[in-house]
């Protein structure tokens, strides 16, 4: 920074595709700071380092900064100052990596530094830690496949010709897709270049005549032979396989190809680096500037997909059966059993499933205090062992062929005190009002959220990560633009979408308690006073009725987790051996 001129460096947590999760090459801030955390950026001045994350790393990060010299920024809570806000008015000129910073936090960023000083500069330096970190992983590249419309739904074609439709709409002539979730579904194409989603790191730019997918793996380079059948597929539909350090060329020969090309574009996913490039290429008024249309048609499943998710969440019932009657026979017989062993076992189950393709993201598997952190990260060795009292946290899902999943259950392991009763019995009284929700046509998640929340409300408790997220299709595990919090989104649930519904609380150095079952939307009728909504649950594994507090627990929540324990019972029992189904029996009786 000395040497540079540079006042402060900006190290975000993403990659060139504004991804959650990246790869290896891209955990930048784990490199240099040591927190693990999915959601975290770094801001470096001459005397100070700062991590910015929010409450559901509060207590990681403290523990992973300690004796770092690196102060947390806690976000998403009163009176937090974000980066650009902190940095306003400290410092002139101010150096990013412009591939791994979206051009609408550099659009904050530059507005937030000009009120403080009109002279204060952003540089823009890809790649920078290049030159600092020596054994810095390469870009991923692996095995491309495509997925049938008979698993999809709808054809790459017709995705393809949709899209084409919302160009013409917008007076554009071309679009470039950076977000690769909606890449991979607009070509109906998967990979696995980021651990725990199925995605290929790569550009998508579709005009009116032409596909071009700029990807790693090009025709003609020694690729597997599922890529050069892939390829091959995708070269019969009209995909032209380009380089992916092409991109820029490609932005440059489409504004010298076609005069006045318009381009559509969305600066909330594009990475800044590219952005400038489009800036540089395209005259000013041929560059339109919006949120990408492929994230909400995404977000809307269709009925093969929908049909295919009750499939994957039935499946995947089985398995948590399987593993929830496992961990309480192991105890039961005196075993030794870590969370890090616990969390295999459940891998190993899942992966017997024909049609698995990994977990769609690392397993949360904690036993008391390491409950209390809501992404709490397992280690492999010196996991807490389980003993038969207080709770345990498991928060998992599985990638299928014909489906994503995410489920938590908090498991009662043996006696539980008061307390641990009382917060097991509000938050699941949480999970039950939103998931028995009726809603108007419209409705958005942030107007239902305080269903999740109305009884540790009254109880003056509170959790703070958001209710629920959006789910995709074998694609990403988080996906909007929906999502269930108390932050304002002027989404509406739509029928189609699909939703996490999960409530808890964590109180620290003791335990937390999560329950999560996955919903999708549903049309409910409609009369006089409009068209409604509701929620039908998808997850089908049983919630433990042996923690609750009966008395807190109104008539129709008791009603309907009496009637969920026994549809899970009648789905899946035909589906268990007997000794399991047996067990299954005594777990899901009715409790009114």
């Amino acid at each position: 920074m000395y040497s540079n001129g540079w006042d402060a460096v900006i190290i975000t947590g993403s990659d060139p595709h504004a991804s959650e999760y990246p790869a290896p090459r891209w955990k930048q801030v784990e490199w240099l700071s040591g927190f693990t955390g999915e959601a975290g950026d770094l801001a470096v001045t001459m005397d100070h380092a700062g991590l910015w994350t929010d409450s559901r790393y509060f207590i990681q990060a403290e523990e992973q900064l300690a004796g770092s010299g690196i102060e947390l920024h806690k976000t998403r809570i009163r009176d937090s100052v974000s980066i650009p806000e902190w940095l306003a008015g400290k410092v002139s000129v101010v150096a990013v990596d412009g591939l791994c910073q979206t051009a609408g936090f550099i659009k904050e960023l530059q507005a937030c530094m000009e009120e403080g000083n009109e002279d204060c500069r952003i540089i823009d330096v890809p790649d920078m830690l290049d030159r600092i970190w020596d054994d810095r992983p390469y870009y991923p590249s692996t095995p491309v496949t495509t997925v049938g419309e008979e698993v999809s739904g709808e054809s790459r074609f017709r995705k393809i010709t949709w899209l084409r439709k919302f160009l013409m709409k917008e007076n554009c002539d071309a679009v470039l897709v950076t977000s690769l979730d909606e890449i991979a579904w607009l070509l109906n194409v998967r990979g696995n270049d980021i651990e725990y989603n199925p995605l290929v790191i790569s550009y998508l730019l579709v005009t009116m005549d032409s596909i071009k997918w700029y990807v790693r793996k090009v025709a003609g380079d020694s690729v597997d032979q599922e890529t050069a059948d892939s390829f091959a597929e995708l070269e019969s539909d009209g995909v032209e396989i380009c380089s992916y350090d092409d991109v820029a060329i490609g932005l440059t020969d489409l504004s010298s190809e076609y005069e006045n090309a318009c381009i559509y574009i969305d600066p909330g996913t594009m990475n800044y680096n590219v952005y400038k490039q489009i800036i540089s290429s395209f005259p000013a008024d041929f560059v339109k500037e919006g949120t990408s249309p492929v994230i909400l048609r995404k977000a809307v499943k269709n009925n093969v997909e929908i049909r295919s998710l009750r499939e994957a969440y039935l499946e995947d019932g089985i398995v948590m059966e399987k593993f929830l009657f496992w961990l309480e026979k192991s105890l039961k017989e005196g075993r030794q059993i870590s969370e890090y062993e616990v969390s295999e076992k459940l891998t190993s189950l899942r992966s017997e499933v024909p049609g698995y393709r990994g977990n769609s993201f690392a397993n949360i598997s904690a036993y008391g205090k390491n409950a209390a952190l809501p992404h709490y990260s397992t280690p492999v060795s010196g996991s807490a062992l389980l003993r038969q009292e207080g709770l345990y946290l498991v928060d998992s899902g599985g990638q299928y062929i014909f489906g994503t999943t995410d489920i938590t259950r908090t498991v009662p392991l043996g006696p539980c005190t008061a307390m641990e009763m009382e917060d097991y019995t509000l938050v699941l009284k949480g999970m039950i009002q939103l998931a028995s929700a009726v809603f108007p046509y419209g409705t958005a998640g942030c107007q239902l959220d305080i269903l999740a929340r109305n009884a540790l409300w009254r109880s003056h408790r509170n959790f703070g990560h958001g209710t629920g997220h959006g789910i995709g299709f074998y694609l990403c595990v988080h996906e909007g633009p929906q999502d269930i919090r108390q932050n304002f989104n002027s989404q509406p649930i739509l029928p189609g979408m699909v939703i996490s519904d999960e409530p808890g609380i964590y109180r620290e150095g003791s335990y937390g308690i999560r329950h999560e079952n996955v919903l999708l939307c549903v049309g409910d009728g409609g009369n006089d006073f409009g068209d409604w909504l509701r929620f039908e649950t998808l997850t089908c594994c049983h919630i433990d009725t042996s923690a609750i507090v009966r008395n807190l627990m109104t008539a129709d929540e008791l009603k309907w987790l009496d009637e969920y324990n026994e549809r899970v019972f009648r789905t899946l029992s035909p589906c268990l051996d007997t000794e399991l189904s047996e067990w299954l029996y005594s777990k899901t009786r009715g409790i009114q």
